[in-house]
């Protein structure tokens, strides 16, 4: 029988996509974790707290007792039938803690008393993370981005996911970055996971497409709580643009489509007999939240707008109704904004043209580097 070693490879795990098993609890996977990774958790939450109080006061062995005392014969077996479960789906995977120590070993030796051999990770989640925290730092440093950019509404994230060498900021982020850009869930990663695919993305691109690249939308410092890192924003501040232009009438259906169509059936299946409703807030909050910059006057009109929209709307599905609400925040709050933002980069702009030129231009462009 083939026994795979323990690993500290990370950049083979997290390049490959390799599956992981992560015996955390689930306050620790909570605030931060890795793409393809199971929580299938040694201790609970409770039990983990206790066994740290133990293991301040009374030390390691102590600690232990305690945790033997927690591991019933019933808890074991659960534990031993979601781990085994993992490892017959996973045959390629590892398993890790927070620092490759305890718990790692513990799970480990279960496992192995049930007939299989199952490698961990050395150093854990903790040397998995300041790895890629590191590596995020050379990826900023070394690869070259070139910014998508455009006024709200151009498409520029449709355009973007059809370059071969781009990296989705929003994607990962589960938002859209602008004011009404949440998802219907309001559910975003924390921003270790965000930092942490973001690295792994970075790190893909630079094994497998040396020296190109990379394409990303312009984004603010923000994507909803997401708070991109200083180093990150500043480069792209300073890096290449390449402009989409696109007419307002297009970008009007393309704002309805994206925040209207697309989003409702969300709230239909999220919130039974309370949709219309929770849609509503959804558009109207989001509108509040820009009252100030739109002005009360503006802003009240925009409301009023989108009210009688939202009316149409759930009566007839008509969505042409939001055309005049979506057109003044595009011509009084959106594009004065990007104008007034791009005029004040120093950045070069190499190209500016409509969709289809983009995407001739931008193949053309990283095969020629």
């Amino acid at each position: 029988m083939n026994i795979r070693p323990d690993t500290d490879d990370y950049l083979e795990l997290f390049v490959n996509d390799i599956p992981l098993m992560d015996v955390r609890a689930p306050i620790e996977f909570d605030r931060g974790a890795f793409p393809h990774t199971a929580n299938i958790p040694l201790l609970d939450d409770h039990q983990r707290e206790q066994i740290g109080i133990r293991y301040k006061t009374a030390g390691e062995e102590e600690a232990v007792k305690l945790g033997l005392k927690f591991a019933t014969p019933e808890i074991r077996t659960q534990r031993l039938e979601s781990w085994l479960a993992f490892c017959r789906d996973n045959p390629q995977g590892y398993l890790y803690c927070f620092r490759g120590g305890l718990r790692s070993r513990t799970t480990q030796n279960w496992i192995r008393e049930q007939g299989v051999d199952y490698p961990l990770i050395s150093g854990g989640y903790k040397a998995m993370r300041r790895f890629l925290i590191d590596e995020l730092e050379i990826s900023i440093e070394t690869v070259p981005l070139i910014i998508v950019s455009g006024l709200t509404g151009s498409g520029k994230t449709r355009v973007l996911r059809q370059i071969a060498h781009h990296i989705d900021f929003e994607g990962i982020a589960n938002h859209r970055g602008s004011a009404f850009g949440g998802d219907a869930s309001d559910k975003q990663p924390s921003v270790i996971d965000w930092e942490n695919r973001v690295s792994i993305e970075f790190l893909k691109h630079r094994c497998r497409n040396l020296g190109k690249p990379v394409f990303v939308e312009d984004e603010s410092r923000r994507i909803g709580r997401i708070c991109m890192p200083d180093n990150l924003y500043d480069k792209m501040q300073g890096s290449p643009r390449a402009i989409l232009n696109v007419d307002i009438e297009a970008r009007i259906k393309l704002i309805r489509e994206d925040y209207i169509l697309h989003v409702w059936p969300y709230y239909q299946a999220l919130y039974p007999g309370q949709a219309e409703s929770e849609f509503s807030r959804f558009v109207l909050e989001n509108l509040a939240r820009i009252q100030r910059r739109l002005g009360g006057e503006r802003y009240g009109q925009v409301k009023r707008s989108f009210q009688a929209a939202l009316n149409e709307f759930f009566t007839s599905q008509r969505i042409d109704g939001f055309n005049e609400g979506i057109e003044i925040l595009l011509t009084h709050y959106y594009d004065p904004m990007y104008r007034y933002q791009l005029a004040n980069k120093s950045a070069p702009i190499i190209f500016e043209g409509p969709e289809n030129e983009f995407l001739g231009w931008a193949r053309g462009y990283l095969a020629s580097r």
